[in-house]
Parts: structure tokens; C-alpha cells; sequence
């Protein structure tokens, strides 16, 4: 077998194995409130999770993954080294996330390393400024919208009930169901994608290398191994980043659980049939603290907050610094060897 095609194989590899570390990395986004709430069991939730995202990216479409495989670099700048360099770079930052406990984001994280890959390979001209920062643009906004969402829906949900008996925290539990079942299916289909990007973008610079050009269509067969990659990794957990996420912003009842999965369900499902990348992570978290905002400012835990806000920042550039080194070690050795 060719080393191009070997080197290929191995590439689209190793997008699966950051496949199946985004969906072990952000199973605590889907799963955390439901089980700090003790609306259901941890392993129920997982299930429930699990299922959902092998089925969301069959219904979310693929126009995320045109927007990782076509909006962030030039074509001409897109090589094996690249993308290697990039998915250490992610996998690298979402390792050391996860062993902190930090809810961080593996889009980010993506994006970061993927942006310092090229940078070091080619320069600032090879990348697409212009997409670039409408993906940041997207990473910026969707939490402020979420946190948002979050604090109206809940307040709309509290003049509703303000006269409702304790009974209606059984409504909420069972509601959580629902509510989980599409923020699954909305990370699922949104975070898949990223992955289906890479695995095209490798799949289109194989065959530019071998003289062959095809469009920028994301083959079945890499959905559905997508697809099994996230789900497979949602059925592990992040458990570390449960508690964070589930108990250390804010104190949750089933209503706040609930309405923070309907929010974030809401914005990440639009983003995705947009196109829009947004980070899943951020979204829940912002969330969160909208919900917590809305019923007692001060109950929301600001210090966890600052440092998970301050994680988000550092994502993209810690990331992009591992993809400078891991790429600047790739051209040491092709140089020996």
C-alpha cells in the first residue's frame, strides 16, 4: 500500500479517536444536569445520551462540516502534517481539560489547532480570516445567547408556575427526558460535524496530492463512523466534568435542569441547520448561569464561572501552541528521515 494512502488512513484515525474524545469530553454537558437535579439515574442518562447522539448526525445535516472543511483555511495550505499537527494539538488541550475537571471546548480546541497548524506551515495568508472569524464570531455569541436564553425561559417558566405545589417538580423530572433527548441530538449533530470536516478535508487533500479533485461532500460511511465515535464516547462520560458542570455553577432543581437543556438544545439546534459551530460546552455552562442569575444572583458560584470563562479564552491559543510545536517536530523528523 502507498505511504500516501497509509498516511491517510492513519490521519482519518486519528479524527476518530478526537471523535470519540469530544463526545467522553462533553457527555457532561448532556447528561450533568438531569443527574444533579436526581431526575435519573446517571447510567439511564447516559443511555439516553448515547442513543441520541448516534442519531443526531443523521438528522442535523452536514452543513457544520462544510464550514470546518472549507471556512478556516485555504485549500493550497491543507496537508497531512496540517491536520495531524491540528487534531494533536485538540486532543492534547481536551486531555488536559478533561484531568482538570474543566468544562472546555473541543470546537475551540479544534479550531485552535487546526489555525496554528497553518500559521506555521504558511503564514497568516493561508488562512481564511474572513471565515475564521465568523467561527469566533459564532464561538463568542452563542454563549451570551444561551446564558440569555437561559434567564428569560426560566423566568417565563417561573411566572407560570409561581403558584404551582411541589408537585410540579415531578413534571419537570419527567420533562427532562425530552429536553435531554434533544440537547443530545443537537450536540450530536453539531459536533460530529467537526469531525466529519476533518476527515473530508483529508479525504479532498489526498486526492489533490494523487492529482484528483472531488468536491467537498461528506461521504455516508464517514457519518455513520462519526457518528459511533461521538456515541461511543458520550456512553463513557466525563464524570470529572459532571460534577463541575452539574453542581459547581449553580444549585440545580429539576426546573433549572430542565430549562437549561431546552435553552441550550434551542441554540445549538439552530446554529446547526445554520452551520454555525458552536461550542456545546459553552452554551450549557452559559446556560447555567443564566438560569441561576435569573432565580438568585448571588447563589450562582461566579469564581467557578470566571475560571471556566477563562478556560474558554485560553482554548484556542493553548491549542494552537501544541499544534506549533507537534508540527514544528513533524518537519524536524521528515528532515532526518
Amino acid at each position: 500500500m502507498e505511504t500516501a494512502l497509509l498516511i491517510t488512513i492513519a490521519i482519518i484515525g486519528f479524527a476518530v479517536i478526537f471523535d470519540f474524545i469530544n463526545g467522553f469530553h462533553d457527555a457532561a454537558n448532556i447528561v450533568a444536569t438531569m443527574i444533579s437535579s436526581r431526575s435519573i439515574s446517571p447510567e439511564a442518562a447516559i443511555i439516553i445520551a448515547s442513543v441520541c447522539e448516534l442519531i443526531g448526525p443523521f438528522v442535523l445535516g452536514t452543513a457544520v462540516a462544510k464550514t470546518i472543511g472549507t471556512g478556516i483555511v485555504s485549500p493550497g495550505a491543507i496537508t497531512n502534517s496540517v491536520i495531524f499537527a491540528g487534531l494533536f494539538g485538540a486532543i492534547t488541550w481536551n486531555i488536559v481539560t478533561w484531568r482538570l475537571g474543566m468544562p472546555s471546548s473541543s470546537s475551540h480546541a479544534l479550531i485552535g489547532g487546526l489555525a496554528g497548524a497553518v500559521i506555521i506551515s504558511s503564514g497568516f495568508g493561508k488562512l481564511n480570516v474572513d471565515g475564521f472569524l465568523m467561527i469566533i464570531l459564532v464561538l463568542i455569541t452563542s454563549p451570551l445567547i444561551g446564558m440569555l436564553a437561559g434567564n428569560i425561559i426560566f423566568r417565563i417558566v417561573k411566572f407560570l408556575t409561581r403558584n404551582a405545589t411541589p408537585v410540579v417538580n415531578g413534571y419537570f423530572k419527567r420533562l427532562q427526558i425530552f429536553s435531554a433527548i434533544g440537547l443530545a441530538l443537537a450536540h450530536g449533530g453539531n459536533d460530529a460535524q467537526k469531525t466529519m470536516g476533518i476527515i473530508t478535508m483529508t479525504l479532498v487533500s489526498y486526492n489533490h496530492f494523487k492529482g484528483t479533485e472531488i468536491p467537498f461532500v461528506v461521504p455516508v460511511w464517514v457519518i455513520i463512523v462519526c457518528a459511533l465515535a461521538i456515541s461511543m464516547g458520550t456512553a463513557f462520560g466525563g464524570w470529572k466534568i459532571i460534577k463541575t458542570v452539574g453542581g459547581k455553577i449553580y444549585k440545580l432543581r429539576p426546573v433549572h435542569a430542565f430549562v437549561s437543556q431546552a435553552s441550550s438544545a434551542g441554540v445549538i439546534f439552530t446554529a446547526a441547520v445554520l452551520g454555525g459551530p458552536v461550542s456545546t460546552t459553552h452554551v450549557v455552562s452559559s446556560s447555567i448561569m443564566g438560569v441561576g442569575a435569573a432565580e438568585r444572583i448571588k447563589a450562582v458560584k461566579w469564581q467557578t464561572a470566571k475560571n471556566i470563562v477563562a478556560t474558554w479564552f485560553i482554548t484556542i491559543p493553548a491549542s494552537a501552541l501544541v499544534s506549533f510545536v507537534v508540527y514544528g517536530i513533524i518537519i524536524g523528523l521528515k528532515k532526518v528521515f
